[in-house]
């Protein structure tokens, strides 16, 4: 997925009320950008670290840059627009391009499903069984090498492994798709320290028949792709 418009470097200066990250440009003016992460971003928010801005002419934006990349230390880049997993995703399932998930005719995001839910991805047809898929960015690295998920309690993310245990009792497949945005990572495992009623709900979900998959990105101030596919460690 390459970005509508050229990412610009700057300096972060704080991120606060979650959706908000004051910068300084490198001609030294400071903006501030749209953050579009409701997550912690623990170990990406602190001030001094290099990021990367998209900027916008929208009239209908309020801000005219969003905080796409994270440069946490030289040479690392990690996504945080928690939107760009989807966008990206989209292109590849449609092309056939991720392993696994490959020989469908149709691809629909966003289709309503179980209580009030809406699955990122269904994808039908092809002579094979429907498949759910659900996408969740990941951010988190405290050990060299390692992603994890989640990086603060998801309520939110609870609920979709137990709708997808639906799906699998429905006799469809379901998948939990890690897209790990990080270039500095290897493996994935969960954060069950930080949300143990996720971690709990995770392993009910595999027992019901719930696959995970998880793939890497390729990340530059140009695009993001999705890449290979990861380990998931438990």
């Amino acid at each position: 997925m390459q970005f509508q418009t050229p990412l610009v470097p700057a300096t972060l200066i704080r991120r606060y009320k979650r959706f908000l990250a004051d910068c300084t440009l490198d001609d030294g003016r400071e903006v501030t950008a749209h953050c579009a992460n409701p997550g912690s971003m623990m170990g990406l928010a602190e001030p001094g670290f290099r990021v990367w801005l998209e900027p916008n002419d929208d009239p209908k934006k309020k801000l005219k840059f969003g905080l796409r990349l994270v440069e946490p230390a030289e040479g690392v880049l990690v996504g945080v627009d928690t939107s760009v997993p989807n966008r990206a995703l989209r292109a590849a399932l449609e092309a056939g391009a991720v392993p696994g998930l490959g020989g469908y005719e149709q691809v629909r995001a966003e289709v309503k499903y179980g209580q009030n839910s809406r699955i990122d991805f269904l994808l039908t047809g092809g002579g094979q069984p429907d498949i759910y898929v659900e996408v969740k960015s990941v951010t988190l690295s405290r050990e060299a090498g390692i992603a994890e998920f989640p990086d603060s309690v998801t309520t939110r993310g609870l609920k979709h492994l137990e709708e997808l245990s639906s799906m699998t009792a429905a006799g469809h497949r379901a998948v939990m798709l890690y897209l790990v945005q990080r270039t500095d990572c290897r493996a994935m495992r969960l954060a069950s320290d930080i949300d143990p009623a996720y971690a709990a709900g995770f392993a009910k979900a595999r027992s019901a028949g719930v696959e995970v998959m998880v793939l890497g990105c390729d990340l530059s101030p140009a695009a993001i792709t999705p890449g290979e596919a990861l380990p998931f460690t438990d």
